[in-house]
């Protein structure tokens, strides 16, 4: 009778191990290619979990899965893909990711046969002249006497800065779906826009999107989403 007992005690002991060697969470390492190229800038999360990663420069990532997880991949300029984790990938330790780039329908080609006359061409402009953007233009014809008597240039410059703030939310939306605003970090969808102006008011945040460091700014963004949400609880 004791050695059945024994038996039996060693027989679930083995069978605990089993299950957990099977059913354990283990980090694995990947990469995603779009074709045969390395892509950054992809959104990972792991659906049964919520657990998030984010692509290298290399395409590299690694994430906290079991078997039977699904993994969401998400980018701005490809198709959505999922992919859900079996033994084999555990037993592998990696993963191999293929997406395809979004299909972009244009509605209406125009062929300019005279594309390459332009005005330097023709020697209307000197080469290489600084092109202004149209706030520019503004601020620059604004600037006379008169323009500084009446508050004129006040008034142009700060539309200089306002159109380089929307270049910079401009280059954000093609690295953050307002989703991921939403989802990831918990502001609310009718905060989203106020919420990319005041990323863009922190000069960090702009030195990595013009570094296209996406890591480091996913994490600044992190620590902004909890002081905008402690802002919009204040305000209410």
């Amino acid at each position: 009778m004791k050695n059945k007992i024994t038996g039996n005690f060693l027989l679930l002991f083995f069978l605990q191990i089993s299950f957990g060697q099977t059913s354990g969470s283990k980090e694995i390492l990947g990469q995603i290619l779009e074709q045969s190229t390395p892509v950054d800038g992809v959104n990972i999360i792991n659906n049964n979990t919520q657990v998030t990663a984010f692509a290298d420069v290399n395409g590299k990532f690694s994430i906290v899965v079991k078997e039977g997880d699904v993994l969401m991949f998400s980018a701005v300029n490809l198709e959505p893909f999922k992919r859900r984790i079996n033994a084999d990938d555990l037993a592998s330790n990696s993963l191999l990711i293929k997406m395809s780039a979004k299909e972009i329908e244009l509605k209406e080609v125009i062929v300019n046969e005279n594309a390459h006359i332009t005005a330097e061409n023709l020697g209307i402009i000197p080469k290489g002249q600084k092109k202004y953007t149209p706030a520019e233009r503004r601020l620059a014809s604004g600037s006379s006497f008169l323009g500084s008597i009446n508050g004129n240039n006040k008034i142009l410059k700060k539309n200089v800065e306002v159109e380089t703030k929307e270049s910079y939310i401009l280059h954000l939306g093609y690295l953050y779906e307002d989703a991921y605003f939403v989802e990831n970090l918990k502001i609310p969808s009718d905060y989203v826009e106020g919420f990319k102006f005041y990323i863009v008011e922190n000069e960090y945040a702009i030195i990595l999107l013009k570094n296209k460091n996406k890591p480091k700014l996913s994490s600044l963004l992190n620590e902004l989403s909890l002081r905008y949400n402690e802002i919009i609880q204040l305000e209410k």
